[in-house]
């Protein structure tokens, strides 16, 4: 699957500006770290993005109604996160002085949280991505935990 592959990227570059926002914030005054938590925001928005077509791919494979609507709170947090750092991004790039895009970095964040917990619970619990493939357990592909 693509979508796993993809994801980490967006995860891990708005982490970092978080805590280039939180080193600027409360440990330099250096600008560059300013600069890149927007940067690495924006890096953030551009593999949210090209994670988002193959996650909607796997999304119409799913047939089975407890994990689609899973995956329908996964998918609509997601792109409610592109939405929220895309408006935080312009905030970075249009106003100075507020509080406003930390604030809404921290929520990203927090929500980051949720939906990765709760595309854990796609894979680990429903089997989404996952191969039931009987003769590959042990091989390293699919689950060996004898679902």
């Amino acid at each position: 699957p693509i979508h796993p592959i993809l994801v980490p990227l967006p995860i891990g570059l708005w982490i970092f500006s978080l805590v280039s926002d939180l080193v600027y914030r409360f440990l330099s005054s250096d600008p560059i770290w300013d600069t890149m938590a927007t940067y690495t925001m924006a890096g953030g928005i551009v593999g949210a993005l090209a994670a988002a077509l193959p996650g909607f791919i796997d999304f119409l494979s799913i047939s089975d109604p407890a994990p689609r609507r899973t995956a329908l709170i996964h998918m609509v947090l997601n792109l409610s996160l592109v939405v929220l750092y895309a408006i935080n991004l312009w905030l970075r790039t249009t106003t100075t002085g507020s509080d406003m895009p930390f604030v809404l970095s921290v929520v990203g964040v927090i929500l980051l949280g949720v939906t990765g917990w709760l595309g854990g619970e796609l894979v680990f619990r429903h089997g989404v991505g996952v191969s039931n493939d009987r003769s590959r357990v042990g091989s390293g592909a699919g689950p060996t935990s004898g679902r």
